[in-house]
């Protein structure tokens, strides 16, 4: 997997609790939409649920 940087508005960083150098997940919703969340978000999810 390769690793890139993004720049992310400082609003929406806060309206979304994100924090500068925070690690994140990109994922395609196929209609050129690119959803990210929190690795540590997903992680959880996947242990919990076994979804992410």
């Amino acid at each position: 997997m390769e690793v890139g940087i993004i720049e992310i508005p400082m609003g929406v960083l806060v309206e979304a609790d994100l924090h500068i150098g925070e690690k994140l997940l990109a994922f395609s919703d196929g209609d050129g939409r690119i959803t990210l969340r929190r690795t540590t978000d997903a992680v959880e999810d996947l242990l919990r649920d076994g979804t992410l």
